[in-house]
């Protein structure tokens, strides 16, 4: 029991460092995806490629100066980004990463908790990250930061709606809340993306406009609100929030990877006839892969389209993706009660 404690300590630390990091490098391949879309360099003088560019971003953030307005609410102020931050870490819980290894005649899961309502815990922590916005644009006491944080939680809220819709149409074809049972579902080429393809259509503009990505960054649109409901951050405050961003991106890309794409398999990878530990090693592989493929897409879309009106965003998830996230349901259940 101990020694599975233990583990479990080190597999949370792994998946915490892993986040950072490609938090951190997120933010150098923006830059290059935005300079090749562009037709620029992008940045290249720290280190070779540029590849130190995180760390020196870092530690820019770090060296900072670190004020704080006269009339804000310090503890909420401070309380915002470290909220932000925990709860885009917490997320990364219930995802498989991979098949179990097997050390020592003992089966470890690449899985901090195997709930069988994973799904519902995923949206749990979800809808909890707009209070990390919005006490931080509340305790700035500031107008542009207040106004942020209203758009924020009105866009965070309105499109979890039809995010948690889009995913009752899958649950209702997998017949599972657990997202191993679903990645085990999608072995072979059974991926849930040729069966749902408006569910996740609609999961995947939801997820652009839950991480507050462009074309659904209302929240800190700096040609109106200054930085939004961050305006009054600096130092590591602010490196939470933009940290976080990239985070929900990360995990987001796991949860779309996990639910329609087949997780950890890939067709015919069982048949290569390799171990259970390389397999393991390979799933992992093959997940943050796709996961990659989902990053490389935010990025595309954020320097590819221009963000909505507010009115056209609301627009958007009221009238078109809720109605829309609901005739998926009775299409889904009329097959099923047919087949």
């Amino acid at each position: 029991m101990t020694i599975f404690i233990i583990y479990k300590v080190f597999l949370c630390s792994v998946i915490l460092i892993l986040s950072l990091l490609v938090a951190m490098y997120s933010t150098l391949i923006e830059r290059k995806v935005a300079a090749f879309l562009q037709d620029r360099i992008g940045p290249d003088r720290a280190g070779p490629f540029g590849l130190l560019q995180p760390l020196a971003d870092g530690i820019k953030l770090f060296f900072k100066e670190e004020f704080m307005p006269n009339t804000a609410d310090k503890f909420l102020y401070i309380l915002g980004p470290s909220l932000t931050m925990l709860i885009a870490l917490l997320t990364s819980a219930v995802i498989p990463w991979s098949i179990p290894v097997i050390i020592g005649g003992k089966i470890y899961p690449l899985q901090v908790a195997d709930i069988n309502i994973g799904i519902l815990y995923i949206f749990a922590i979800v809808s909890m990250g707009v209070y990390g916005i919005m006490i931080g644009g509340w305790a700035s006491n500031n107008k542009y930061a207040l106004l942020g944080a209203v758009r924020a939680s009105s866009q965070m809220i309105s499109y979890e709606l039809a995010m948690g819709l889009s995913i009752i149409s899958l649950a209702m074809m997998t017949g599972s809340l657990s997202l191993k049972d679903i990645v085990e579902q999608q072995q072979g080429f059974h991926w849930n993306i040729f069966y749902q393809p408006l569910a996740f259509l609609i999961f995947l503009v939801c997820a652009f406009a839950e991480t507050n990505r462009s074309p659904f960054d209302l929240p800190e649109c700096e040609t109106e609100l200054v930085g939004g409901y961050h305006t009054e951050y600096s130092s590591m405050k602010l490196g939470f929030y933009l940290f976080a961003e990239y985070v929900n991106m990360f995990v987001s890309g796991a949860i779309m990877a996990t639910l329609f794409f087949g997780g950890y398999h890939f067709p015919f990878v069982d048949k290569l006839g390799l171990s259970n530990n390389t397999l393991a090693v390979v799933g992992f592989f093959i997940l943050f892969t796709k996961i990659t493929f989902f990053g490389f897409l935010f990025m595309w879309i954020r320097w590819t389209l221009p963000r909505f009106r507010f009115d056209q965003l609301m627009r958007l998830g009221w009238k078109a993706l809720i109605p829309l996230a609901i005739l998926n349901i009775l299409i889904t259940g009329i097959v099923i009660l047919v087949r």
